[in-house]
């Protein structure tokens, strides 16, 4: 009867930047006689080990302690002032919601989208643009700074209407 054995080896290393780096080797053998078991196990473990071993101390790229901290962080994006975040919108909920997420996650200026908002409408005061109004401001905002979510009902094809 045939026995098979399996045998894995990893090895993790930690190197600087909060970096690291494993490998690992797995083999599997079949063994005709289970009196072999404790010996094969044993050949196996040295011999992945001393595999694993030789070949975990070519690191390859290494980042340095300062590695990933040039990149800039954003700028702060400046909310509406408290008291404009506490007045009544005319806007719906969802809209106003909409408005205020485009600005946050498209790093917008408040001032860029009031600006807009006046060249549209003639009012740059976000909180008191009407549900027309604020509609037309999201289009323009999705149009400019992201991807307008479909609203499709049809199918890809098209309506498919039946002859009666």
């Amino acid at each position: 009867m045939a026995v098979k054995i399996t045998a894995n080896y990893s090895k993790r290393l930690g190197l600087p930047g909060y970096s690291s780096h494993q490998f690992s080797v797995s083999v599997e053998v079949e063994l005709n006689n289970t009196d072999d078991v404790k010996l094969e196990a044993s050949r196996l473990y040295q011999a992945l080990q001393s595999s694993v071993d030789r070949e975990i101390q070519h690191t390859g790229f290494v980042p340095d302690g300062d590695y990933g901290t040039q990149i800039p962080a954003p700028a702060p994006v400046r909310q509406l002032p408290n008291n404009r975040q506490d007045v009544q919108w005319k806007a719906s909920d969802k809209q106003k919601e909409l408005i205020l997420k485009l600005i946050k996650d498209n790093h917008l200026e408040l001032e860029t989208v009031e600006t807009l908002a006046e060249e549209m409408f003639g009012n740059g005061n976000l909180p008191t643009l009407n549900k027309i109004q604020s509609s037309g401001l999201i289009d323009e905002l999705l149009s400019r700074y992201g991807k307008k979510p479909r609203r499709d009902s049809a199918p890809a094809g098209g309506w498919n209407r039946r002859a009666s």
